[in-house]
């Protein structure tokens, strides 16, 4: 018989079956090293994804194995975790495991979820975002030195708009800025308020930042991709496992810790010890619910008074109204 670890979580017995393969082979890292690790963050990681329709990014065989992102629930899922029914641009719909306690976090990373995609929505409220989230994406010839002062300076923007910002590593090269808000506004207006931000952000650094959408276009930059706040685009969540070789995590950063952390520093085998010290750093999020008026607002006046419109969207959407062509610019050129 095959091993299998048991582990209590929350008052749950999760069972991980085959907990010592090996999924991260150059750290040596199994299986049950990533379910221990969401048992350690539990409460961090359940505070990321409580009640959000949350996207699976499985790889069952580990981070050189095949993987896929399973938007649908399971068809084995247990009784005790809930669904949300998510629209898609395209009209069709799924209805994706929402957590609700930490066991279900774990018994996810049985299926050899190392990723979570929450949306942001609540599953009672599935058209509504409560988080504006900005993705920082250092292009090549930047690098993290590059994303820490643009995330330096979209502080200053969101204060000037009456908002505030709760960072975070992406896991990557890159960090994510997450501002809680009130579910009153629809996706095209979240994403609206997310280009207005960028391009403020761009206004001010335009040696830096960037918010063309065309790769070609961006230059040695940060992007800021306005396009995460759009349906159906999702952004790792806080304390998910990232599927590289060192096994780093996505960390919840305070804002004094952003000019001096190393992204490198948080993985698989520090989180645990730095949540022990800390907890979550971000637990207080969901206290706040700031509003969007100052920054659609600011987006009216780029319109107004400078021409600025609407962006591109990603391919699968559907086009939208206002939206200027999806034309490669080399492309249109010729």
């Amino acid at each position: 018989m095959a091993e299998t670890l048991e582990l209590t979580v929350g008052g749950r017995t999760v069972k991980v079956s085959n907990p010592g393969k090996v999924y991260f082979p150059e750290r040596g890292f199994t299986k049950g090293d990533v379910a221990r690790y969401y048992v350690s963050v539990g409460d961090g990681v359940l505070r990321a994804l409580r009640d959000r329709p949350t996207t699976l990014e499985r790889y069952p065989d580990g981070v050189h194995g095949e993987s896929f992102f399973q938007k649908r629930a399971p068809k084995n899922l247990p009784e005790w975790i809930p669904t949300g029914r998510i629209a898609f641009p395209s009209g069709r719909y799924a209805d994706e495991i929402c957590p609700t306690e930490p066991a279900a976090v774990v018994w996810a990373a049985n299926l050899g979820c190392l990723t979570f995609h929450p949306w942001p929505v609540r599953r009672h409220d599935t058209e509504h975002p409560d988080e504006l989230r900005i993705d920082l994406d250092p292009q090549p010839g930047t690098d993290y030195t590059d994303v820490v002062r643009t995330a330096l300076g979209l502080r200053e923007v969101l204060a000037e708009l009456e908002l505030t910002g709760w960072p975070k590593t992406s896991g990557g090269r890159g960090l994510h800025v997450f501002v809680p808000i009130a579910p009153e506004w629809t996706f095209t207006q979240v994403r609206r308020s997310a280009i207005a931000v960028a391009r403020e952000l761009e206004r001010r650094s335009p040696e830096r930042v960037t918010t063309a959408w065309w790769k070609e276009e961006r230059g040695a930059k940060v992007f800021v991709d306005y396009n995460q706040t759009a349906r159906d685009r999702t952004i790792a969540s806080a304390y998910s496992v990232r599927p590289f070789a060192h096994a780093p995590v996505s960390a919840p950063l305070r804002w004094e810790e952003v000019p001096s952390a190393v992204p490198a520093d948080f993985d698989l085998a520090s989180m645990p010890a730095r949540f022990a010290e800390l907890g979550d750093v971000h637990a207080d999020m969901d206290e706040h619910a700031f509003r969007l008026e100052a920054a659609l607002e600011l987006a009216d006046r780029d319109e107004r008074e400078h021409g600025l419109g609407d962006l591109p969207y990603p391919p699968e959407h559907p086009k939208m109204k206002g939206e200027p062509k999806r034309v490669q610019p080399s492309r249109a050129k010729k």
